[in-house]
């Protein structure tokens, strides 16, 4: 006798989207997506199915199909499951990764994230009980740490460059030396930024040489701005040279000009035992008399994404009144991480900061904890794991020329190719982010937590 399944057509054997709903991989992913989309996912996978099947003539039976339909939710779940923003662990040894979020939070900083995530004190006084000045901790901390008068915090460092340029040399001209008009990552370019402020670029000198004179010669009587930047991942080395800033101070202020400098990564403590010596520290230029200096809160900082402000108060007054600061300011948890982070600058307290921590790790510990986890894997059947020597790299466009030595877990499989290997640390509870060079897969510790360690492991353990 012929059973009802084998007399249904091929689209009659196709499950109803009420039969995909009841399985339990349908109610697994409404708990991530809900009601409404599961239902949107569960019609489209049917009417997928429908259209494959009108197009190429094949006749599945009903359970093939079901099949069909539960993978393709339970590949609808991996993939709502694996999109986001997401702890990873980096291991590729790159501390500032700008992918991975540039630099990660200290302890302390997170603990101010959380307190500050509900109702917290942004805009108000408690001992008044009257509205607050945004910000106003942060910006006395930052005038303590850099010697300036004032300071403002906004989003980012590019929206800083867009205020300053606007308020100070909308209408008018910027003089900037040619060697200083670069283009720093995810496509902010200095001249980019200033025709959206509305000053008018001047260029002076050559890529290599600006002398204090083509400064001079470049000013009239349509010059608002004197500006420098910090070239960050760009270095131009031998036959140069460049005006000392004190020169630069002296030459605006005789003019009557502000001078305003871009300055990158944002030191503020000497970071010279990291051989970091090329990065400007903020004090020293607001000593040198500059008039306005911004700098990043998510790279040698240590803190989260923002466009930090220091400098003279008459300056700084005129940032804050203008419309456009509004619309740029840091949020409340932004303002909280920078807090938190700028406290322990404040303390001298550069081990909270993971950013400084990872920087100061000699490669003799890196050595020790690089055999340490080798040991681990010995016994890992089909697989080959040996350290050898290598190189960290600073990152988010900071000391471009310093690579700090470091040792490297190099893993190698019998079965499966590096590439492999490397798709399945992604794949792993948190993602295992590492890197490949000459035929290996390479993890360096100097970005992992300690505490992280275990989980490279399990996933090292469960590749195949």
């Amino acid at each position: 006798m012929t059973s009802p399944t084998s007399q249904l057509s091929p689209l009659q054997a196709i499950p109803s989207v009420d039969q995909l709903l009841k399985t339990d991989s349908a109610t697994e992913l409404r708990n991530v997506v809900g009601a409404e989309r599961l239902t949107e996912i569960a019609r489209q996978i049917t009417g997928d199915i429908r259209r494959e099947i009108q197009t190429s003539g094949t006749t599945p039976d009903r359970q093939t199909l079901l099949n069909d339909a539960i993978r393709r939710l339970e590949q609808f779940r991996e993939s709502e499951t694996s999109t986001g923003i997401r702890r990873v662990i980096n291991a590729t040894g790159v501390v500032l990764h700008t992918n991975l979020g540039r630099a990660p939070l200290s302890e302390p900083a997170r603990a101010a994230v959380a307190n500050a995530a509900g109702y917290c004190t942004v805009e108000f006084d408690p001992q008044t009980g009257k509205r607050g000045a945004r910000g106003a901790r942060v910006e006395e901390l930052l005038c303590q740490i850099t010697g300036a008068e004032s300071a403002l915090v906004v989003n980012n460092c590019a929206a800083a460059a867009l205020l300053v340029l606007t308020v100070l040399a909308r209408d008018g001209e910027t003089v900037v030396s040619r060697g200083e008009l670069v283009e720093i990552g995810g496509d902010f370019r200095v001249p980019d930024v200033m025709s959206n402020s509305g000053t008018r670029m001047v260029e002076v000198g050559t890529t290599n040489r600006t002398r204090l004179e083509d400064y001079r010669r470049a000013i009239t009587d349509q010059t608002r701005l004197i500006m420098k930047v910090h070239p960050s991942n760009y270095r131009v080395v031998g036959f140069t040279a460049t005006p000392k800033l004190e020169e630069l101070v002296a030459l605006a202020h005789e003019r009557h000009l502000p001078i305003y400098e871009d300055a990158g990564s944002g030191v503020v403590n000497d970071l010279t035992e990291y051989g970091l010596a090329d990065e400007p520290l903020i004090r020293d230029s607001i000593d040198a008399g500059i008039d306005v200096v911004s700098f990043s809160g998510d790279k040698l900082l240590g803190s989260a994404q923002a466009g930090v402000i220091v400098g003279k108060q008459e300056v700084i007054g005129r940032l804050r009144k203008h419309s456009m600061y509004r619309a740029l300011r840091a949020d409340k948890l932004c303002l909280a991480a920078l807090e938190a982070t700028l406290e322990s600058h404040r303390r001298g307290a550069s081990e909270e900061i993971p950013t400084l921590r990872m920087l100061a790790l000699s490669a003799e510990i890196l050595q020790a904890r690089a055999s340490a986890f080798v040991a681990n894997l010995v016994d890992v059947p089909h697989m080959k794991a040996s350290i050898i020597q290598g190189n960290s790299a600073v990152g988010g466009g900071s000391g471009p020329n310093v690579h700090p030595p470091t040792w490297l877990v190099a893993i190698e499989h019998a079965s499966i190719t590096v590439e492999q290997i490397e798709r399945q640390l992604r794949a792993a509870s948190p993602p295992v982010i590492a890197r490949i060079a000459e035929g290996k897969l390479l993890l360096d510790l100097r970005t992992v937590e300690p505490e992280d360690e275990a989980n490279i492991l399990t996933a090292l353990k469960s590749v195949s």
